[in-house]
């Protein structure tokens, strides 16, 4: 029989992750407080599943028809928690909304049920201090499309039982997941705290008008991107000097020199959000941002198919763990 998980919110995270545990075969139960959002996802969900299966990229060895037949909505908190392994709450990233979630959610949980959060911010000690059940809270944050891009952060909190984090990371990598286990809780995590110091850097270049922001893109997409979307930093560094030894020997008195120019950190909203907007909606106007997160997960879901097939041929590379 299997495993029955609930998702607590029916926005595009909630659907996804729907998507994703029923492509693994679990049941899933999707909650939200208005009965129209639920039917509203579940028509969304189906839409994409079969729309996946024709074109060749849905995940997991189910056919769409399988899948949608797993995935079933309810506005009972209750009903949606009742039995399950795992709960997965994906209201809104706003605090006080997250609060009130988890409170109800902690009334209707019953052990030995996991209680999982998609927050891409907020600390899990911040989120289940107060809560009965907190020594089974974690979060599970994936990377916004969680269809098309498979890491997971998987952050405990002080207190979190030793067996849920082990129990959460096998979990995603049965969904076909790449989990990364945080071994302590830190604010913005490790995906955010990385992508915020690009940000910032990328930021400053447009700034004090070394780049515009086309060509600032480009370093990443057309530079970096390629080379991170298989390797890590660390292993790009180790792979392009004779170890990562060499590679400090060579370069880390200039890494330090460098990194002691770049400023300080960037508030954002002042006046270069003006130029940096109006850059962005020069080359994608706000009226075509759908068109364009369209292309970029088929972009993504092409670059994971093709990861997997990398990982797959023999002796191509040492094996990754």
């Amino acid at each position: 029989m299997a495993e029955t998980v609930g998702i607590v919110g029916s926005g595009l995270i909630g659907r996804s992750w729907a998507m994703l545990f029923a492509g693994a075969g679990y049941k899933v139960r999707l909650f939200d407080i208005l009965p129209e959002q639920v039917q509203s996802a579940l028509a969304e969900i189906e839409k994409q599943l079969y729309e996946l299966e024709k074109s060749k990229l849905l995940r997991g060895s189910r056919s769409a028809k399988e899948q949608v037949a797993l995935i079933s909505g309810t506005s009972s908190l209750k009903e949606c928690v009742s039995g399950a392994l795992l709960v997965q709450e994906c209201t809104p990233e706003v605090l006080a909304i997250k609060l009130k979630a988890l409170k109800d959610l902690d009334v209707v949980v019953e052990a030995p049920t996991i209680i999982s959060s998609s927050t891409s911010t907020h600390m899990p000690s911040v989120l289940s201090k107060d809560m009965k059940n907190k020594e089974r809270f974690i979060v599970s944050h994936p990377v916004n499309p969680p269809y098309y891009v498979r890491m997971v952060e998987i952050v405990p909190a002080p207190y979190t039982e030793s067996w849920v984090p082990q129990k959460v990371r096998s979990i995603m990598q049965e969904l076909g997941q790449v989990p990364v286990s945080l071994k302590k809780e830190v604010p913005g995590f490790s995906l955010n705290r990385i992508q915020y110091v690009i940000l910032n850097e990328v930021w400053r270049q447009v700034e004090e008008g070394v780049l515009d922001v086309a060509d600032v893109d480009k370093v990443m997409s057309e530079g970096l991107g390629p080379r991170y979307a298989f390797l890590g930093a660390l292993e790009t560094a180790h792979l392009n000097a004779e170890g990562m030894q060499n590679y400090c020997e060579r370069y880390a008195p200039t890494i330090y020199s460098v990194s002691q120019s770049m400023g300080p950190i960037p508030h954002m909203q002042n006046e270069t959000l003006k130029t940096v907007h109006k850059q962005l909606c020069d080359s994608i106007p706000l009226d075509k941002l759908q068109e364009r997160r369209q292309w970029r997960d088929t972009c993504l879901t092409r670059l994971s198919v093709l990861k997997q097939e990398m990982e797959a041929m023999p002796n191509t590379g040492l094996a990754k763990k």
